[in-house]
């Protein structure tokens, strides 16, 4: 949905998240208020009336960027692959986000001097994200679509598979999937295998090939 067919509240929210993510790439956690409004065209008073502070508006941000990061996962629950294959190649092509790095790397840099900014950015960004996704692979798992394991586990396990190392590749300025077609790819590597490792029980003895058929006749 393009910007302009938000509502003014939407159009709104989705520029200050912008401006964080923005900032944040620019000066980590060191920005002010002041340069979230004039990004936003709009009032420093504006914001604290709808945010609160500082901290609040930050949290507004990581949530608006998390509601986008498992807006696929709703699209069909029943279809589990589809499902787990639109969230994969959505998160890696935030993930190849060049501003969205650009913070990261700031973030982690300045982390010792702000902790508790830090660890409030973990919990609305990674722990949230971590959250949401293990409560979707449970739903699949009582539904019956994967067996039956933790699903905190799981969805951390599925989350580093997502990111192997191209997270990694763009901190030290290496080579990385940086086209649609190569993250496609690597989306499906890891969703199938992901999806063979917890497969239901029932498909895993159906799959099994008979001991008897190795016996001498």
């Amino acid at each position: 949905m393009y910007a302009a067919a938000l509502a003014p509240a939407a159009q709104r929210r989705l520029r200050v998240r912008q401006a964080v993510v923005q900032l944040m790439s620019e000066h980590g956690f060191r920005f002010s208020m002041d340069a979230v409004a004039e990004r936003v065209g709009c009032s420093k008073q504006t914001l604290y009336s709808q945010f609160g502070s500082k901290q609040a508006l930050m949290r507004s941000a990581m949530l608006e960027e998390l509601a986008l990061a498992t807006v696929r996962l709703d699209v069909d629950a029943n279809d589990l692959r589809a499902g787990l294959l639109g969230f994969a190649t959505d998160q890696l092509e935030r993930l190849s986000d060049p501003t969205l790095v650009a913070a990261c790397k700031l973030v982690n840099a300045e982390a010792h001097l702000y902790p508790e900014e830090a660890r409030s950015l973990f919990t609305d960004a990674c722990e949230k994200l971590l959250e949401r996704l293990a409560a979707w692979l449970q739903a699949a798992m009582r539904r019956g679509q994967l067996r039956h394991d933790d699903p905190h586990m799981a969805a951390e396990l599925l989350l580093s598979m997502i990111s192997g190392l191209d997270f990694e590749r763009q901190r030290f300025n290496l080579p990385y999937r940086d086209s649609d077609a190569s993250r496609r790819q690597w989306a499906e590597f890891v969703v199938d295998a992901f999806l063979r490792a917890f497969a239901p029980a029932a498909t895993h003895a159906r799959d099994a090939v008979p001991s008897h058929r190795f016996r001498q006749a």
